[in-house]
């Protein structure tokens, strides 16, 4: 293999780190900030999809303006779920029982109706720049992957602002470092953990149309990027936002390079191998190698 394909295989992987990322920070705010490992996760990015295709089909949307579009629909549907629902779950430090029940009971009831409502045929959402690609050199990029990676990537952008200027995320970086010191100095915590919920649900339901573009999708779609999500936010900490792009780089390298030793079929087996090792060897992910280094200079 040249160098030629090892930096294509680089750019690939660098691109779908966008995408993982903003797949990920959704349920690493909701961890951070409400203790909660949100399973129905999967659903809300399997119903970002449908709402691109949708937007597409029905008033000829384009899928990119589709996924601005469901920040805010999906956004007002966090909210609504937490207040339905998430709020009476019981306050606790670490991840309940009660709420692991809750989140995946709830992405079976969205995967059902979403079964009722488009059947289990696979969709698709194809554009003009789905066959069309740019070339540099020897390497050809599809344009829609660097439109994607485009969205993401400025939807990240935003974020962090939203996170370190805005008092919603002083709120949320309050709550995430010590919940109960973060309420005697006046945090709303209701209020923060409303707003949390609903910012995490449209960030899947953003990530979810932006996959969309990328594969083709069914009801259980959100299944294989739960599990994604999940390596990404144990990678970078648990509640830590920032590691959310290291993770999704790492993770990006490995599956894009790991088909040059294993079938693309194995890509899943490879993102549970990566869980387990960091799990046992790097817990706190590896944003604690840094710490540890920092330490000890």
């Amino acid at each position: 293999m040249d160098a030629v394909e090892y930096l294509d295989l680089l750019l690939k992987a660098l691109l779908l780190a966008g995408v993982y990322a903003v797949m990920a920070v959704g349920m690493t705010v909701v961890y951070g900030v409400m203790k909660i490992v949100n399973l129905a996760h999967a659903g809300f990015l399997m119903l970002g999809a449908y709402f691109a295709l949708e937007m597409f089909q029905r008033f000829h949307i384009d899928p990119i303006l589709g996924a601005v579009l469901a920040l805010p629909v999906f956004f007002v549907f966090g909210m609504a779920i937490n207040w339905l629902l998430v709020r009476w779950l019981p306050k606790s430090d670490t991840p309940t029982l009660a709420s692991l029940l809750l989140m995946f009971g709830f992405w079976l009831v969205l995967q059902n109706i979403a079964y009722l409502i488009w059947g289990n045929e696979d969709q698709s959402i194809l554009t003009p720049l789905t066959l069309s690609s740019v070339q540099i050199g020897q390497i050809s990029i599809p344009k829609v992957n660097l439109v994607v990676f485009a969205a993401a990537t400025a939807c990240m952008v935003v974020l962090q602002i939203v996170f370190h200027r805005s008092w919603f995320g002083r709120s949320m970086r309050a709550l995430i470092q010590n919940p109960y010191a973060a309420q005697i100095v006046g945090v709303d915590d209701q209020r923060t953990s409303r707003l949390t919920f609903g910012l995490g649900t449209a960030f899947a339901g953003f990530a979810g149309a932006l996959l969309g573009m990328l594969y083709s999708f069914s009801p259980d779609f959100g299944r294989q990027f739960l599990l994604r999500s999940f390596v990404i936010i144990v990678l970078g900490g648990l509640d830590s936002v920032s590691g959310v792009a290291l993770g999704a780089i790492v993770l990006a390298l490995v599956e894009t390079f790991g088909i040059l030793k294993l079938p693309a079929s194995y890509q899943p087996a490879i993102s549970f191998a990566l869980l387990v090792v960091v799990l046992v060897i790097m817990p706190k992910g590896l944003a604690s190698l840094f710490t540890r280094k920092w330490k000890a200079a």
